[in-house]
């Protein structure tokens, strides 16, 4: 990755916060749990089999996303990028 250290840094009130690319993990991870907080309610409602089929592939899918993530949130705590 390429480019000044001001564009992997977010800066709120003069003060370093997360880089940019842990601020979006943590989106991935907001995100991961939004789909599964819809699948669990889709799945609870659900009237017919390829509702089922729809959720059980978006917890899935989740699942696969939070995993990633995690790994990659671990890897930058360990890089000590990570706040």
């Amino acid at each position: 990755m390429s480019g000044s250290i001001a564009g992997r840094w977010l800066k709120s009130e003069g003060t370093v916060k997360l880089r940019a690319c842990d601020e979006n993990i943590k989106k991935t991870l907001a995100l991961v749990e939004n789909m599964l907080t819809l699948a669990n309610e889709g799945d609870a409602v659900r009237e017919d089999t390829g509702c089922g089929v729809l959720y059980g592939m978006l917890r899935d899918s989740a699942y696969k996303l939070q995993k990633l993530a995690e790994a990659e949130r671990d890897r930058h705590r360990a890089k000590g990028w990570w706040n």
